[in-house]
């Protein structure tokens, strides 16, 4: 299994704000997605749980090149594409040292929102490919959706449901029925 401490250091080398930022927001994304999974009243589900673990430490990595100055993040991409970004980061680096990230870059892609459609994309005039990115594999899923608790602004601390989804109702009913699809998957509710 990879190190995503060592892939997070080669992207964000100095300890700067944004690197404090981008650790503590995956590392509570990672305990709360191992929460769930060490739910024993969890629905059967086979996850892999070290591709978890290190895919949340990992999802968040593309913010270093978006524009978000609230966030620390001083690039000049939008920051919805910051999982395409991620991704292409991650691969760039696997090619690079003979590794395979598809895995992890997937979950990049597929963690923003709760899933991104192409006709949301269309519809919204997303800065970004026209193509779905919703999370498909069970590990996608459950990164995607302790992502929703936690937000690298404000306190950040962990939301109650919801919390999420009221902050989700202004991306449509679309997004909340997913949201709450994800919540069922992982016996939540």
């Amino acid at each position: 299994m990879i190190d995503p401490d060592v892939i997070i250091a080669h992207f964000y080398p100095e300890d700067t704000p944004l690197r404090r930022l981008l650790l503590r927001h995956s590392t509570q994304v990672r305990d709360k997605a191992l929460a769930i999974l060490a739910n024993p009243s969890r629905p059967p589900l086979e996850l892999d749980a070290k591709l978890v673990s290190a895919g949340a430490m990992l999802h968040d990595v593309g913010i270093l090149h978006c524009h978000a100055p609230s966030i620390l993040c001083v690039g000049t991409r939008p920051y919805i594409a910051h999982g395409i970004i991620g991704a292409e980061m991650l691969r760039d680096y696997g090619r690079t040292h003979g590794l395979d990230l598809e895995p992890f870059a997937r979950i990049c892609e597929r963690h923003t929102g709760t899933g991104i459609t192409v006709q949301e994309v269309r519809e919204q005039g997303l800065p970004i490919p026209e193509r779905d990115y919703l999370p498909e594999t069970p590990e996608e899923k459950l990164i995607c959706l302790a992502d929703k608790f936690f937000s690298k602004s404000g306190d950040m601390k962990d939301k109650p449901v919801s919390i999420v989804r009221r902050s989700l109702e202004k991306f449509g009913t679309d997004t909340v029925e997913r949201f709450d699809a994800l919540l069922r998957l992982f016996g939540l509710v």
